[in-house]
């Protein structure tokens, strides 16, 4: 025995609006890193002191840091913004110590 299968056409009501999830991507605030390097010249007191004064660490932060940076030959000691980064960059250079500004990688 052969079934008759009764097909509808459904149409949307025009009163009603179709919503869609998307995907948004956003920069946030912290893209780059303030990289400390390793030398052979500044003492791990001297890098532990300016990372207190400069980048507002603690002393334990500071000198884990310290040790990241003598073993591993550079460390991101602090994220942020760029115009947030810039004058701690400067101010650890100044102090003769090797700063730079990377961007996180993504």
């Amino acid at each position: 025995m052969q079934e008759n299968l009764v097909l509808k056409a459904v149409r949307p009501h025009t009163d009603t609006k179709l919503l869609e999830d998307t995907d948004v991507l956003t920069l946030t605030d912290a893209p780059y890193s303030l990289i400390v390097w390793n030398d052979e010249v500044n003492t791990f007191e001297w890098v532990i002191e300016t990372l207190i004064d400069i980048c507002g660490h603690s002393f334990e932060q500071a000198e884990q840091c310290a040790m990241i940076i003598h073993h591993k030959g550079k460390y991101a000691v602090k994220e942020g913004a760029y115009d947030e980064l810039k004058p701690m960059c400067e101010a650890i250079t100044e102090r003769g110590i090797g700063a730079t500004i990377e961007t996180v990688p993504v």
